[in-house]
């Protein structure tokens, strides 16, 4: 799965090709949640303490390029890389 941003222990990314809804993956550790982009509805999985937390604040504020990289992801062009939580 290519990486698209980590912060606080926890990786971000996309599976080229992947099924609808547009979602994204989160994982921690031996921890993996995907959450859909654009109402971060988790699809499947989860995450220990506050990180799933973390992640929804991420993807609120990255909605814009996490759905940019969903269709570079379709397309299976490279994907861009997104700051990660501040």
């Amino acid at each position: 799965m290519p990486g698209i941003s980590r912060f606080r222990g926890i990786v971000i990314g996309m599976y080229y090709k992947d099924h609808n809804p547009p979602h994204f993956h989160a994982t921690q550790g031996e921890h993996e949640v995907a959450i859909a982009i654009r109402d971060g509805e988790v699809l499947w999985g989860s995450l220990p303490g506050r990180a799933l937390a973390h992640v929804q604040e991420w993807r609120q504020a990255h909605l814009v390029e996490l759905e940019d990289d969903w269709e570079r992801a379709r397309g299976r062009q490279p994907l861009n890389p997104i700051a990660p939580l501040e």
